[in-house]
């Protein structure tokens, strides 16, 4: 719970990430040493930092800086002297409470620095702000342990060698490198949402991690427009998590789940973060508009009662912001819904010749689907077929299969 304030806050002395996250493992394990015998104390956060920073400053003057960076550390040079009495936790406590926000708002921009790779982001920002372990990155992305654990220190060495500064960016590199941020977030939550590969067709705890690091985000940042709705985004896909499986762990789509099983907590709260977004004027924003139309989803008792013409409309200026394949397909399902399926199906066909589609499951999916509800069905049986051979992802492949069977 404490890692990634008390890695951020010695970041902030040493400059240095790898360094930060080492001295914090080093302050947890005294604690174990410590607590063991003496107890736990009363305010354990508080303690975890100051011992933390007291290696830190250790290690600064092991290695005889510059003068100039002893000028930077300021009262905590002071510090080093001093013993943990409870009255320095107690200031100390106080202070970090100051400028903790600026500290983990500092290590979220820094480990989703655009020179590293979005893989590499991703799996340092889970490691140091969510606080898992290298085999639990590892298993929730199934890939082997050595790649994670290559691809974290992999990380730390460029931000290292690049001189990546450990500060928020000024306001005129803010706007990209906040882009850089909300992606990695989105993509955290996108592989639990959906997952790639695997026996599993969720992993609920990635979009866990996801929706708190973007909590937290949103509260360091309340002026950003699109860190609320991508946090109002969230929230409401996370709603439905409950309905998308049945009891087997089965896939359930949009259009055949209870949504009497999709948590109202969740639809208030992403409801309540698109509110903030739209008064702050982002109403367009990428993740926004995605919010929008979950939002039109949520608010509808059932599919017939989907007011899918404001989709199809939502689905527009999502392509004039962020005009994708992907995007586009999506957008031919609510064609479907609004229009019928062949006017969606002339879309589709358009999207074959895309070759960012050609490995995509999910075109021939949406095609077969077309094709069933026109009524050719050999066709779809064979892009059922084709879209099961695609996936990488066990209860999507038998899903797709199971509705190929369907065709006859």
């Amino acid at each position: 719970m404490e890692s990634a304030k008390v890695i951020a806050s010695v970041a902030r002395v040493v400059r240095d990430v790898a360094l930060a996250e080492e001295l914090a493992q080093d302050a947890f394990v005294a604690a174990l040493e410590h607590w063991t015998d003496a107890g736990v104390p009363d305010k354990p956060g508080a303690w975890l930092m100051t011992t933390a920073k007291n290696k830190a400053l250790d290690r600064l003057r092991q290695h005889t800086l510059h003068a100039r960076k002893h000028e930077e550390l300021g009262r905590d040079l002071d510090a080093q002297e001093m013993h943990i009495t409870p009255d320095f936790v107690d200031a100390l406590d106080a202070a970090r409470e100051d400028d903790i926000g600026d500290d983990l708002l500092r290590l979220i921009f820094t480990a989703c620095h655009p020179v590293l790779s979005v893989d590499a982001r991703a799996a340092l920002t889970l490691r140091l702000l969510g606080g898992l372990t290298t085999d639990e990155i590892a298993r929730a992305f199934l890939v082997p342990e050595p790649t994670i654990a290559q691809r974290i220190v992999r990380a730390k060495r460029t931000l290292t060698a690049a001189r990546v500064p450990f500060e928020v960016p000024q306001a005129d590199a803010r706007a990209a490198r906040l882009a850089s941020v909300l992606e990695v977030i989105y993509l955290i939550f996108n592989e639990g949402y959906s997952a790639t590969a695997g026996d599993d067709w969720m992993r609920p705890a990635l979009c866990e991690d996801a929706l708190r690091l973007g909590r937290i985000l949103a509260e360091l940042m309340p002026t950003e427009s699109e860190v609320h709705g991508l946090v109002a985004l969230m929230e409401i896909q996370a709603s439905r998590t409950k309905a998308r499986v049945d009891a087997q762990g089965r896939p359930i789509l949009l259009l055949d789940q209870d949504r009497s099983r999709w948590d109202p907590l969740l639809i208030r709260r992403g409801l309540t973060a698109l509110q903030r977004s739209e008064t702050l004027g982002g109403g367009r924003g990428v993740y926004a508009v995605q919010a929008a139309l979950a939002a039109c989803h949520a608010r509808a008792p059932s599919a017939d009662a989907t007011d899918w013409l404001m989709i199809v409309a939502l689905y527009d200026a999502l392509m004039q912001t962020a005009p994708t394949p992907v995007v586009e397909l999506n957008r031919a399902v609510a064609v479907s819904m609004a229009y019928g399926p062949q006017a969606a199906l002339d879309i589709v066909d358009d999207l074959r010749k895309e070759p960012a589609l050609r490995t995509y499951p999910w075109l021939p999916s949406v095609r077969a689907d077309l094709l069933a509800k026109l009524g050719r069905k050999d066709e779809a049986r064979e892009e059922f077929a084709r879209a099961a051979a695609l996936t990488r992802n066990a209860r999507e492949q038998a899903f797709l299969l199971g509705r190929a069977e369907e065709m006859g």
